[in-house]
């Protein structure tokens, strides 16, 4: 049983190990491909956080949110690998952070659901 705990906790780990070196090897000096996709995102987020809670949000340097990215993402994965629990804390930090950003779900109408016209879509193609 032991060694089937190792093999899941690698492969679920190698998952945000290989996204890490990934964007590790693409950050160069202009970020990468993960900063100009995070600026837009950071934008919303901050408008949005402004507008429900009536305060300026300070500007966050998006290269130091991305490289905090990598950092959370490879160390929390080798340290999940090897069992332990403040690696799995750096996974969840890592997900409860970028989550909010990446995927902006407070940003839809109740009435207008863009997810619901997406997935018809999307289906719709399939057949």
């Amino acid at each position: 049983m032991g060694f089937f705990s190792f093999l899941g906790r690698v492969l679920f780990a190698s998952l945000f190990i290989l996204s890490a070196w990934q964007m590790f090897n693409e950050f160069g000096e202009d970020g990468g491909p993960a900063l100009s996709e995070l600026i837009p995102k950071l934008a919303i987020v901050k408008r949005h956080i402004s507008s429900q809670l009536g305060v300026v949000v300070p500007d966050i340097d998006p290269r130091h949110l991305v490289a905090g990215m990598i950092a959370l993402k490879g160390l929390g994965g080798f340290l999940f690998v090897f069992g332990s629990p403040f690696g799995a804390y750096l996974l969840l930090t890592y997900l409860a952070l970028s989550s909010p950003i990446l995927y902006n779900f407070y940003d839809y109408d109740r009435d207008e659901s863009k997810v619901s016209h997406f997935l018809v879509h999307c289906f719709s193609s399939w057949g």
